[in-house]
């Protein structure tokens, strides 16, 4: 997102790295924090531009979602995320999320979390991470319907258009 909206200099303040883009009037926030006190920054920073939950994004990444599967919702709970669990403790669930699926591996999940990515997860991840921007500028344009029906409609590269939440649908 920042590569797309010419982002160049970030400041560290606040327990995040931030970059405000006037023009847009928008604000990139990078907690530095632990996940589990990603709240913390981020209603700091929120705090001090006046922004309600409603006009948040918060981009994640989901073990429960297959690599490269995206998944955008207007608002709800954390689905186990300790990243959102600590930020809904600060803004309640009326706040968007993109959550980007990492899938699961043997490894234990901070482990898989920390790891590089393979070569082979790594091909998948240049148009997970355009189609990923190219939603989050739509939210910013449009709202969150059209950013939701967009990302939620698109399928990585190889996995099948009729495939839901990772699995084939019965007919």
């Amino acid at each position: 997102m920042a590569r797309r909206l010419a982002v160049t200099t970030w400041k560290n303040k606040d327990g995040a790295a931030q970059a405000h883009v006037a023009a847009r009037a928008v604000v990139l926030v990078k907690p530095q924090s632990y996940m589990n006190d990603s709240g913390i920054p981020l209603a700091r920073i929120s705090h001090w531009w006046k922004t309600p939950a409603g006009d948040l994004l918060v981009v994640v990444d989901d073990l429960d979602l297959p690599l490269g599967r995206l998944r955008m919702r207007a608002s709800g709970g954390s689905g186990g995320h300790n990243g959102l669990k600590s930020i809904i403790e600060h803004f309640g669930t009326e706040f968007s999320r993109l959550r980007a699926g990492i899938g699961r591996s043997s490894d234990e999940a901070i482990d898989h979390v920390l790891s590089p990515f393979t070569r082979d997860e790594e091909s998948v991840l240049d148009a997970v991470v355009g189609i990923a921007a190219d939603g989050v500028l739509l939210w910013l344009e449009r709202g969150a319907v059209d950013a939701m029906n967009f990302i939620n409609a698109w399928r990585p590269p190889g996995e099948d258009k009729t495939a839901k939440n990772g699995q084939e649908q019965q007919t």
